[in-house]
């Protein structure tokens, strides 16, 4: 992500979340945060999804993660994540968490795809609803599991790209 891309993921964010970050909060993460490593989707150029983590220690944990409504349901948010574990994986990470919705079935079923297991569970952690999190962990990023998971995310994306 760059700093050109701000106005875009915006755009992203608030059609997506109830309680959007605001432009200062990206502008820091990507100039002020030597642990946050941001990505984007793009599509004629243009940002279509856009997703990052913190990285402490050996664990990448999922800041954010967003698709354009009209992008949705492409395969936009499985390439991203698959792209933001390579990334974790370069950046020596060992495990992937994040929080997710209890009622974001949609993005619970992208992450279990990815080998992510609910780990715990965080009450009222949203501040607009007050709505609960699932806290989702991967199982160790270079095991055989994760190894599994990658390659064949892999493959799909040459299968897809021959079709």
């Amino acid at each position: 992500m760059r700093l050109a891309d701000i106005p875009a993921v915006l755009q992203i964010e608030r059609l997506s979340f109830s309680a959007p970050w605001p432009a200062y909060a990206f502008e820091q993460e990507l100039t002020a945060n030597r642990l946050a490593r941001y990505i984007v989707a793009r599509s004629g150029g243009l940002p279509v999804g856009f997703t990052g983590i913190w990285l402490m220690v050996d664990e990448a944990h999922i800041t954010t993660f967003g698709v354009h409504p009209e992008w949705r349901r492409q395969g936009v948010a499985r390439r991203m994540l698959l792209r933001l574990l390579e990334v974790a994986i370069e950046l020596g990470a060992r495990r992937m968490t994040l929080e997710v919705r209890v009622g974001n079935d949609a993005a619970q079923a992208l992450y279990r795809s990815f080998g992510f297991r609910v780990a715990g569970r965080r009450t009222k952690y949203y501040s607009d609803d007050g709505e609960d999190a699932f806290v989702m962990t991967t199982p160790e990023l270079s095991g055989p599991t994760m190894h599994g998971v990658l390659a064949s995310e892999r493959a799909r994306d040459v299968d897809e790209a021959g079709a």
